[in-house]
């Protein structure tokens, strides 16, 4: 609550004195790629209601709080990259385009132009550094996968650190390698793989930080509990003391959830709502800084578009949302997946009680988690034409394909939670904006994405393109 209360109080007094004169020293843009409206009431709904937690979600606790459209300028649904250039230059781009307009031209994101200003710069993501929302605070090509020319914009860059898991442009199609790392290095990057190795090279200049795991798209999900991966709070809390030594008078960082779009694209409710819980204990971190300098400190949280239209409340399900049935859940959608994959090239009989008795222990159906007759039957039936029959109709989403017997296992366990979808794709719905800091309320009217990044100019006292 004292908290809380420092931070409306800031709010009120900058709404009454002139912020535009004395800019924020330390800018933090949090981005939580797919994070909806009903992904963040979800998630603070189980954080009440089975955490037993009085506070709100961090981000919740800011004193402003808005909404921002989507849209692209081909499609009334975006994609990561159309929406990550909003996001980053406060322009609309055709889907899949990343820090260009339609007609090609480059524009430049908010990072850019505060380095210019004497900012120091980190940007930091859950998935790869070549994907399409940190892409577009640096690089600018006329198609999202081209990631060697990604990778060489990375390099050109000159900010002082990237964090995700994996490069993606270190091999050409034809599996020749490209030389990006050497790129990297002639332009004065460490390039690390792992905690081990970025604590030995942490004193250095300008940082890439990946994933110990090369083969991981992403650093792994919180449900599956990976300790030996990289993660948001770690990573978050990496970049904000890599830029308080090399550039502790001001600073600008952008740190994305990946990982929630990830798990909004395979409808696991679980997997979503831990997540977030995860995302919030980085944007703790920032907000610890800045209450330790609300007078010099802006955060902005948003998200870049909707995955899943993921909700409370299903047709025919449960009279009462069961998110504590989510703690009986021990492994995500993938990685259910990978098992059964598994089982199936190894070209050993499945044996359904072999089958029954890993879903009560590691997702809680069959046990702590009742199935009724029709339930079993449909999740029976998948199992047979899975595993016996060999003849499973696939689901394909934009990450990963799922045999038909793990889409109906999770789509079971999130009816019976009373969690619903519409789509396994993105939506055209709004997206929440929090901030907090100096001029935060300029945020409190938000109706577009490109506004954001506006905002931010505006209070960083930059001109606009």
């Amino acid at each position: 609550m004292f908290s809380k209360l420092i931070s409306l109080l800031a709010c009120l007094s900058i709404a009454f004195g002139s912020w535009a004169a004395q800019a924020p020293k330390y800018i933090f843009f949090f981005i939580g790629d797919g994070m909806g409206m009903g992904h963040v009431i979800t998630t603070q709904t189980y954080n009440r209601t089975v955490l037993g937690n009085g506070n709100l979600l961090t981000m919740m606790q800011f004193p402003v709080a808005s909404l921002a459209m989507t849209y692209s300028a081909s499609s009334k649904i975006t994609d990561s990259a159309a929406a990550g250039t909003a996001l980053a230059t406060g322009n609309k781009t055709n889907n899949s385009m990343l820090g260009v307009t339609p007609d090609g031209t480059p524009v430049y994101s908010i990072a850019s132009e505060l380095q210019k200003r004497g900012y120091g710069i980190a940007i930091g993501t859950s998935v790869p550094p070549d994907d399409a929302t940190p892409g577009a605070f640096y690089a600018h090509v006329p198609s999202r996968s081209m990631y060697y020319e990604i990778g060489l914009d990375m390099a050109h860059s000159g900010y002082d650190m990237f964090v995700g898991s994996k490069l993606r442009g270190l091999k050409d199609s034809n599996g020749k390698e490209t030389g990006l790392v050497d790129s990297l290095q002639n332009h004065g990057y460490t390039v690390v793989a792992g905690r081990e190795a970025f604590e030995k090279n942490k004193n250095n200049d300008k940082i890439v930080l990946l994933n110990n795991d090369p083969s991981l798209e992403h650093f792994g999900y919180t449900i599956d509990s990976i300790e030996s991966n990289l993660h948001l709070p770690y990573i978050t809390q990496a970049c904000l003391d890599h830029l308080q030594r090399v550039s502790p008078d001001k600073f600008f960082m952008m740190i994305e959830g990946g990982n929630i779009d990830w798990a909004a694209h395979a409808n696991d409710g679980g997997a979503v709502v831990k997540e977030i819980l995860n995302f919030n204990q980085a944007i703790k971190i920032a907000y610890d800084f800045y209450l330790q300098h609300p007078d010099e400190t802006l955060i902005v949280v948003t998200a870049d578009h909707n995955t899943g239209g993921m909700q409370m409340g299903v047709e025919n399900g449960p009279k009462e949302v069961n998110l504590k049935n989510m703690d009986y859940q021990r492994v995500s959608i993938e990685k259910f997946q990978q098992y059964c994959k598994g089982l199936i090239n190894s070209g050993k009989a499945v044996n359904w009680n072999d089958m029954k008795a890993y879903l009560q222990a590691n997702l809680g159906l069959y046990g702590a988690i009742p199935v009724n007759e029709e339930q079993d039957e449909e999740i029976r039936d998948k199992f047979e034409k899975t595993f016996i029959e060999h003849d499973s109709d696939d689901t394909e989403t934009l990450y990963t394909t799922y045999n038909e017997f793990v889409y109906e296992v999770f789509a079971t366990l999130d009816h019976i939670n009373g969690i619903g979808w519409t789509t396994t794709n993105h939506t055209g719905d709004f997206v929440p904006v929090f901030a907090v800091g100096v001029g935060c309320e300029l945020f409190g009217n938000v109706n577009n994405n490109i506004e954001i990044p506006a905002k931010i100019r505006a209070i960083a006292g930059i001109t606009a393109q």
